[in-house]
């Protein structure tokens, strides 16, 4: 891969992006995961980037390396549901300020102002 165009991208290319990204195709954690990484990188699918170049960011998977790879996928697999326990949290806060607002008589969304009673 050629290096001039791995800069010009908005989104880091590090080892944890490719693991967000195997994650966020298949949610599933270790080993199921090494599975859908070792897919991702036979067939270039994160930014075109193989074997050789995923191993410049610091991905191996000879059995040396399992265990940094598997640690590493263990940190963001967790940091991943964390994050969408809480968009789910967050979603479900809203939902339910909207369900106060509504009118039970015309099931109409009224304004922050009457709901509150001003």
């Amino acid at each position: 891969m050629d290096p001039s165009a791995r800069s010009e991208r908005a989104e880091p290319l590090d080892a944890e992006a490719f693991v967000r990204f195997c994650y966020r195709r298949r949610r599933v954690g270790w080993p199921d995961l090494y599975d859908e990484m070792c897919r991702v990188a036979h067939r270039g699918s994160f930014h075109g980037m193989g074997l050789r170049d995923l191993a410049e960011i610091g991905i191996g998977f000879s059995l040396q390396e399992t265990a940094d790879l598997a640690a590493r996928v263990t940190r963001v697999v967790a940091e991943e549901q964390a994050a969408r326990a809480r968009s789910v949290a967050q979603s479900i806060v809203i939902r339910s300020t909207v369900a106060d607002r509504i009118d039970p008589e015309s099931d109409r969304i009224l304004p922050l102002a009457v709901a509150a009673g001003a």
